[in-house]
């Protein structure tokens, strides 16, 4: 972990504290630790599988390991495996801000992995551009933190994006629902509440972090400028005036206004994050299944 910036010691064990609050409603349907939500489910005793690092000591099957030497995790059959899928936008649009958009969008896919992994679940992380560009194979376990942050400091914002085609390229990929987090400042082009819908009616819990740069929530510009789509390269003239501001301010708020309303129709998450916001306070928000 010291090999990356997204994550510190520090961070993490602040995270410690929230990672039990963290609740998955879907369930995949596999092995696991968390409790069904079925109908004649029981405590009878499934399987085993491999102890991984930061799994419950107290559901080791000591009996077995003191057979065989391998220690081994109890499974039981009122039980499911949970899978916390993250997808980060890695659009060029992703490059504003000071920190960037990007940085802080990484560290906040690296919390959620993290609380997953210190909660023995399995943690993905996927990256959206023109749609869905890679997808990680599921990991699990503390021991698998560093192959999550090495995914994540790979990855850069460049290039358009279609996002709705990236979560419905997730969902697919998935097989069976878990929780999909999607960060991004879902500032696409394209419409995109409808792949949310679906994702939501396949089963998935699903989370929606838009992370915002001040000067897009509060612009602070006047004037004639020139300026540059990030994803497009496209470049037009404008003059910037308090009626254009308003209009940019109306169009921003509807955005926000349409997250918060899929959101609550679907039972899911929706936290706003600005750059320079806390990210304790953000992750705080996130698990406490905010709507903000």
């Amino acid at each position: 972990m010291a090999a990356s910036q997204l994550l510190d010691a520090a961070f993490a064990r602040e995270l410690e504290a929230l990672r039990r609050r963290l609740s998955v409603r879907a369930r995949s349907g596999a092995g696991g630790d968390h409790l069904a939500r079925r109908r004649g489910g029981s405590a009878e005793f499934l399987e085993h599988r491999p102890y991984a690092p930061g799994d419950d000591l107290r559901r080791i099957d000591w009996l077995a390991f003191a057979r065989t030497g391998e220690p081994v995790f109890k499974l039981f059959r009122a039980e499911e495996d949970v899978v916390v899928r993250v997808v980060v936008d890695a659009s060029a649009s992703l490059d504003a801000g000071e920190p960037s958009k990007i940085t802080v969008a990484k560290k906040l896919a690296a919390s959620v992995a993290y609380m997953a992994l210190a909660g023995s679940e399995r943690a993905q992380i996927m990256v959206a551009g023109d749609g869905l560009t890679r997808a990680c194979a599921p990991v699990r376990g503390r021991g698998s933190l560093p192959t999550v942050l090495r995914e994540l400091d790979a990855i850069e914002a460049k290039g358009g994006t279609d996002l709705a085609e990236a979560i419905d390229d997730a969902v697919l990929r998935a097989g069976r629902p878990g929780m999909l987090v999607v960060v991004s400042d879902f500032m696409d082009a394209g419409p995109f509440d409808a792949a949310i819908t679906r994702a939501a009616a396949a089963g998935h819990d699903v989370a929606l972090v838009q992370v915002l740069a001040p000067e897009e929530i509060d612009p602070a510009l006047e004037g004639d400028l020139a300026l540059e789509d990030a994803e497009t390269g496209a470049a037009i003239e404008v003059t910037i005036d308090a009626r254009a501001v308003e209009a940019y301010l109306e169009r921003l708020n509807a955005l926000v206004f349409a997250l918060r309303a899929l959101a609550k129709r679907h039972r899911a998450t929706y936290v706003r994050v600005a750059t320079t916001d806390s990210l304790l306070s953000s992750i705080r928000r996130f698990v406490s299944r905010s709507v903000d």
